[in-house]
């Protein structure tokens, strides 16, 4: 028996978290069992990371077979699985390279360093302008903190770094009214996820995608969240046909193994030479191994359209249980990253709504002030669906 407890939290880990209060400590699929074996649901997904849900045997198989093998060897040298899962990212997609690190962040990290660099070497060091837009998250580096476009989060460590500036989503006037030839890249989310689970604008991706290209600016979409079939495509900036420049993707692509990619074109790739961006556990065997199955099993058929029957099946469910409370105002997003908009009379409940629903066994996730996000497994069983639906209704009526 496990002398650990909730408590141990508050004793030793920096308090940059507020977890619940209570510990899983084994998962299998969509559902999770806590220190005294209570079982929940899972529709977070570790925070749609969660891909196959928990304990998928495809990937503990190929991790305990590379762990066998090779676990690390840095970058001074290659290994096979981080060569194949490039080659796989990269048929799969418009970009000709890859670069492997460890979360959504450093991706973005990269994306953003990259661009810089490829206009300092094409336009001169005038050119290094980016735009963010309002509302948005890129991750908690220095870098990426100050791209997004949630003050919370950037204030209180100083000088800001300059030449990055943020405009509204969705409002294509701003950014036409913002990018000029000092723009060296515009950096969106094709879904913006933590703000709430808002979808662009078909004509919105479209008129930036010109954008940049009229101003000599990289487009580079972070698809950290949306990324390896959370939409119900590989990508979701294959729901709109708008190619970018870079993209970012972490989260589902190692099922829950730390991480993350950045890809892009030739003529862009080869602006990072030998000594200019790197990490000392990027692409190790141990994570490639992992993603490599879980690109074979996500970019099929089978479970891409899935994604989208599952879809069908959450908002049919979620708009029948929340009709009878005046729940939702709007479900919201594409495939399994999902946005559930509260009314006027529950926007203020969110925090009392996700604990309510762990005391009921469904864990649950906010998006902005007052959204509930659903981004569980891609292969969420019909009736944990079915059943984690039940759980949230039981929550809200405890809140009544």
């Amino acid at each position: 028996m496990s002398t650990i407890t909730r408590s141990d939290y508050d004793h030793y880990i920096v308090p940059v978290y507020a977890p619940a209060n209570f510990i899983p400590v084994r998962g299998q699929g969509s559902k999770v069992w806590d220190q005294e074996g209570r079982e929940y649901i899972d529709f977070t997904g570790g925070i749609a990371v969660n891909v196959l849900g928990h304990a998928h045997p495809a990937l503990v198989e190929a991790l305990n077979t590379q762990a066998n093998k090779l676990w690390h060897v840095s970058n001074l040298f290659t290994n096979e699985p981080a060569l194949e899962l490039a080659k796989k990212l990269t048929d799969a997609t418009f970009a000709d390279r890859a670069f492997f690190c460890n979360s959504g962040a450093e991706a973005n990290e990269a994306a953003l360093k990259l661009a810089r660099r490829y206009a300092y070497d094409n336009f001169g060091e005038e050119k290094f302008e980016i735009i963010s837009t309002l509302n948005s998250f890129h991750g908690r580096t220095y870098f990426t903190v100050s791209t997004g476009g949630q003050e919370k989060y950037s204030k209180g460590f100083g000088p800001k770094i300059e030449g990055i500036s943020h405009v509204p989503y969705n409002d294509l006037a701003a950014m036409e009214a913002a990018i000029s030839e000092k723009t060296c890249a515009v950096i969106l989310e094709p879904i913006q996820g933590e703000s709430g689970v808002l979808p662009a604008e078909q004509a919105y991706l479209e008129g930036v995608r010109a954008l940049c290209d009229k101003y000599n600016a990289l487009l580079i979409f972070d698809e950290v969240q949306t990324g390896l079939g959370r939409t119900g495509k590989l990508f979701a900036y294959m729901h709109y046909n708008v190619i970018p420049d870079i993209l970012s993707n972490a989260k589902c692509l190692g099922g829950g193994f730390p991480i993350g990619a950045m890809l892009t074109k030739e003529h862009i790739a080869k602006h990072f030479s030998t000594g200019t961006h790197g990490t000392t556990y990027g692409g190790n065997p141990l994570a490639c191994a992992v993603a490599n199955k879980v690109m074979d099993i996500v970019n099929t058929p089978t479970v891409l359209e899935g994604v989208e029957k599952r879809h069908q099946l959450f908002v049919q469910a979620l708009e029948r249980m929340g009709k009878p409370y005046d729940l939702f105002s709007q479900i919201r997003g594409k495939g399994l990253l999902i946005g559930c908009v509260l009314t006027p009379q529950w926007k203020t409940r969110t925090s009392e709504i996700i604990k309510a629903a762990a005391q009921h066994g469904l864990m649950i996730l906010q998006a902005g002030p007052e959204v509930i996000r659903l981004a569980p497994s891609l292969i969420i069983e019909e009736t944990d669906i079915q059943e984690g639906i039940n759980r949230f209704e039981q929550a809200i009526k405890h809140l009544l």
